[in-house]
C-alpha cells in the first residue's frame, strides 16, 4: 500500500463511518478496486480509530457533560444504557471473530450486506418520528443492531440510528446515542486488534499516519453533515445509495 492509497482509503473511511453506507464494506470494495492486498485488518482498525477521534471532537460537549455529571442519577442511567448497548457487539465480536474476518475478503457477502443496509435505511422513511426516552429495552435492541453491523457491508451508524428511529426516539437523540455508543465499540476493536498483532505493527508509519489523519479530518466533516441531513429527514436517501452499490457489486 502506498501513501496515496492510504489517503484514499482514509477519506473513504472518514466519509463512510458516519454516513450510513458501511465503512467496512466500502474499505473492502476500495481495496479491491485499487488492487490492494493488505493482510489482516490492521489498516481498517487504524482508520476506525481516526474516526473515533472525530466522534470525540464533534460530541466533546456531550462527553464533557457526562463526565462532569456522573453523580447524577440521569447520567448514571445513560452510561448504563451505553454499557448495555455495547455488550452485544462484544459477544459477537469475540465469538465470531474468525468468521467476520473471512467476510472482509468476500465481495459478494459485502454486496448482499449493502443491499440489506439499503432496505433498512429506506424503511426508516416510513416511520413516524417520535420523542420517546431510552430504556433497557431500546438500549439492548440498538446494541444488537450495532452487533449485526460488525459484518462488512452493514452500516453501524445506519443500523443503530434506524433502529432508534423505529423504536420512537427523536432523530437528534438517535444520532447522539449512536455515536456515543461507537466510542467503546471502536476503542475495544482497536485494543483487541493491537493485542492480536504478532511480530509488531506491519504498516509503515507514514502510511499509517496518512490513513489515520485523513479518516479523522474527513470524519469530522461527514459527521456534521450526517447530523444535518438526519434532522432534515433525508436519512433514507443513503438507503438508495447502499442498495444500488450492493446491486452493482453483485452484478460486477
Amino acid at each position: 500500500m502506498t501513501i496515496i492509497e492510504a489517503i484514499i482509503l482514509g477519506i473513504i473511511q472518514g466519509l463512510t463511518e458516519f454516513l450510513p453506507i458501511s465503512s467496512s464494506g466500502h474499505l473492502v470494495l476500495g481495496q479491491a478496486i485499487l488492487g490492494i492486498e493488505q493482510p489482516g485488518n490492521e489498516f481498517e482498525i487504524l482508520v476506525h480509530l481516526g474516526t473515533l477521534g472525530s466522534v470525540i471532537v464533534v460530541f466533546f460537549k456531550d462527553i464533557k457533560s457526562l463526565l462532569l455529571s456522573l453523580n447524577s442519577k440521569k447520567t448514571q442511567m445513560f452510561v448504563l444504557f451505553i454499557i448495555l448497548g455495547t455488550l452485544p457487539a462484544v459477544g459477537v465480536g469475540l465469538g465470531l471473530k474468525d468468521l467476520i474476518e473471512s467476510l472482509f475478503e468476500n465481495i459478494n457477502a459485502v454486496g448482499g450486506a449493502l443491499i440489506f443496509t439499503g432496505l433498512v435505511l429506506y424503511g426508516s422513511s416510513f416511520i413516524h418520528r417520535g420523542n420517546k426516552n431510552h430504556s433497557y429495552f431500546t438500549s439492548i435492541l440498538i446494541g444488537c443492531a450495532q452487533a449485526v453491523a460488525i459484518i462488512p457491508g452493514i452500516s453501524r451508524s445506519g443500523m443503530t440510528i434506524s433502529i432508534a428511529l423505529y423504536l420512537g426516539l427523536s432523530a437528534k437523540e438517535a444520532a447522539r446515542f449512536s455515536f456515543l455508543l461507537a466510542i467503546p465499540a471502536i476503542a475495544g476493536a482497536g485494543i483487541l486488534t493491537a493485542l492480536d498483532v504478532s511480530g509488531g505493527f506491519h504498516i509503515p508509519i507514514p502510511i499509517a499516519l496518512s490513513g489515520f489523519i485523513c479518516s479523522f479530518i474527513v470524519g469530522v466533516i461527514a459527521l456534521k453533515w450526517l447530523i444535518g441531513w438526519l434532522e432534515q429527514g433525508k436519512f433514507h436517501y443513503f438507503g438508495i445509495y447502499c442498495f444500488m452499490i450492493g446491486i452493482i457489486t453483485l452484478v460486477i
